[in-house]
């Protein structure tokens, strides 16, 4: 919307009064004030009243042939004074009948007050200025009204489809042009949607800029970088503030307009969306961290300290796999009130359905185990089957990504009903060994392959015998190649099992007395094994 109507929508100022074919045939030359030719132009006044202010509201373009000019420099800088004090947008004195060149009083004054002075060199049509001035001004506000129905359809539009957070400060900076920022009552920027800049030029130092910036109760452009802030309030509780940060133009009553929309539609969105903000824009933050979402490692950077994390230190990625595909919403916020009370800074948030992820932010390299044995043991608390995972530690907050993805591969590693390592709670990359890691891949069909291509003769065979040489072949195995161990765990005479060894190798065109391919073997069979649950 913004795009089509930004000449449009931007008012009428001085500079482009005096670009009117209209005017320049008069040959205006800017005497003063050329510093403040955007003033906006609210209508056009001829007058010539020595006392005119009475007559005007502000934002007027004054055109005078000099008649009414007091003679003495008082009453000129009078008739000035007058003229600035009600905001009047500029003075246009005609240098054609009393003067030839404007009073050196009148342009002190003019100066002095910073009142935009043009004169004219040439005989103007006055009438037809005000004419033409007057028609562009009221197409503008017509057009202007057809905006702002707009803007209140398509934020009604928001509202009646229950558009999110997300959704309605992401239509605010489409709508408007300019960067748009949601934040809580702390000063962390919760969502964040730049419009022609990034990430990191909207939110870096975040929380000290945004408290440089009083609240208020309305609308209004307020502290030392001019932002647009509106309060997001229900029934006189303040969840909030949306800010819309300046951009080269200045602010507009369309941005009014969207930014106060953008306030009450992010009330109803509260209303009707029952999660917390705080804990939506962590699980959106984290999300983005562990998929690799962000624009650049600086953006990323930016966002997190935003939301109150330190990202200098160290970070762990820690998986709660709950062994289920519900809503993981409830064990989220418990684990995150349980980080909260441990001190520990962290992001949590649901990675998918029955997965809970959590970035640890280490300060100084803090020992991270005992928080990550406080979660595990929450988790089981929550979900008896839950297997807590840990990726590597990592020192650069975009290289989080590495961390999850291998928490994740740990969790998938561990088959259901695992025992839990010695002394903890949680699975590490470090207990990963060859049965963990074909359990990952059992899936993968390469997998399969290798395994149906090592043993399926020996397979095949014993299910059409009703012999168990897989058995004998794993017992041989397990007991690194001695044929006594493998008779005396399977229960059966050494002649016996040289039998079926011999057997074996026919079936399997092998040689098992080969390391090589016992190995080859002994990884087929724990595939096989892992697919089969065993």
């Amino acid at each position: 919307m913004r795009e089509n109507a930004d000449t449009a929508s931007r008012p009428l100022t001085v500079a482009d009064v005096l670009a009117l074919p209209v005017l320049a045939a008069g040959q205006p030359q800017v005497v003063t004030g050329v510093t403040r030719l955007d003033r906006p132009v609210r209508w056009v006044h001829i007058t010539e009243l020595t006392d005119p202010a009475s007559f005007l509201k502000g934002g007027e373009l004054v055109l005078t042939t000099g008649m009414p000019l007091p003679d003495r420099a008082a009453g000129v800088r009078r008739y000035v004074d007058e003229l600035a004090d009600v905001g009047a947008a500029a003075l246009v004195i005609e240098l054609v009948r009393r003067y030839h060149r404007p009073p050196d009083a009148l342009v002190q004054a003019c100066r002095t007050r910073d009142l935009p002075l043009v004169t004219l060199a040439e005989d103007v049509n006055f009438l037809e200025v005000t004419q033409v001035v007057h028609t562009l001004l009221l197409g503008n506000q017509a057009d202007a009204m057809r905006r702002t129905q707009r803007i209140h359809e398509a934020f009604t539009a928001l509202t009646l489809r229950g558009a999110g957070p997300e959704e309605v400060v992401r239509a605010a900076a489409e709508m408007s042009g300019r960067t748009v920022v949601l934040e809580n009552l702390v000063h962390q920027a919760l969502i964040c949607e730049p419009s022609g800049g990034t990430v990191e030029e909207a939110l870096t130092g975040w929380e000290q800029r945004s408290r440089a910036v009083p609240s208020r109760d309305r609308t209004e452009v307020c502290g030392p970088e001019g932002w647009l802030t509106a309060p997001v309030e229900y029934q006189g509780e303040r969840w909030g503030r949306v800010t819309m940060l300046p951009a080269p133009a200045a602010f507009g009553p369309e941005d009014v307009t969207v930014l106060e929309r953008t306030a009450m539609a992010l009330t109803i969105a509260r209303l009707i969306h029952t999660t917390p903000w705080e804990r939506a824009a962590h699980r959106d933050a984290l999300r983005d961290l562990a998929e690799q979402r962000h624009h650049s490692p600086e953006d990323a950077r930016a966002r997190v300290a935003a939301l109150g994390l330190p990202t200098e230190g160290g970070f762990v990625a820690v998986v709660v796999d709950l062994r289920t595909r519900g809503d993981a919403a409830e064990p989220e916020s418990v684990l995150s009130e349980e980080l909260r009370t441990s001190g520990m800074p962290a992001l949590v948030g649901a990675l998918a359905p029955g997965r809970v992820g959590i970035l640890l932010a280490l300060r100084h390299y803090q020992p991270w185990r005992p928080t990550v044995e406080r979660i595990a043991r929450t988790a089981l608390g929550l979900a008896p089957r839950a297997v807590v995972s840990v990726g590597s530690e990592v020192t650069e907050l975009p290289d989080a990504a590495r961390s999850f993805r291998e928490a994740g591969r740990v969790a998938e590693s561990v088959p259901p009903g695992a025992p839990l390592p010695d002394g903890r709670s949680y699975h590490e990359l470090s207990d990963i060994g060859l049965r963990r890691l074909l359990y990952a891949l059992r899936e993968d069909v390469r997998v399969q392959d290798y395994a149906e291509r090592q043993l399926g003769r020996l397979v095949d065979h014993d299910s059409r015998h009703g012999t168990d040489l897989l058995t004998t072949l794993r017992h041989y195995l397990d007991a690194a190649g001695s044929k006594t161990t493998a008779a005396r765990r399977g229960n059966l005479s050494r002649e016996t099992v040289y039998q079926r060894l011999r057997t074996i190798e026919r079936l399997l065109d092998c040689d098992l007395e080969s390391g090589e391919q016992r190995t080859e073997l002994h990884v087929a069979l724990t595939a096989l094994d892992v697919m089969r649950r065993r």
